[in-house]
């Protein structure tokens, strides 16, 4: 898949045309379906992989899975799935908790 097609999927799991999210960002009608054949600049790589949650690696096709938890595999706790926030909690806490060990060192 190109970056169109993969940020046309992520809109519509988002449930949002492709031309709101041009309004979104301030692009022109019709802006992002030159992104079929043309590699979008870095800038506008970040918002938009920062706007869907996944990573620029993903929205140019070169990373197949889009969350965390796809590439870890299925989290959950107490019946429920974990989301991508809470994983980066808990690697905040583990990377808190490894650093207060190699204080006391």
């Amino acid at each position: 898949m190109n970056t169109y097609e993969i940020i046309k999927e992520l809109s519509k799991r988002k449930k949002i045309s492709i031309r709101q999210l041009e309004m979104r960002f301030g692009y022109s009608n019709g802006y992002l379906a030159k992104w079929k054949t043309n590699t979008p600049n870095s800038d506008e790589l970040v918002r938009l992989a920062d706007f869907f949650g996944v990573s620029t690696d993903y929205l140019l096709g070169r990373e197949e899975k889009n969350s965390l938890a796809e590439k870890y595999g299925v989290f959950a706790f107490d019946g429920d799935p974990v989301t991508d926030e809470e994983v980066e909690f808990l690697k905040s806490v583990l990377a808190a908790k490894r650093a207060a060990e190699n204080k006391e060192k």
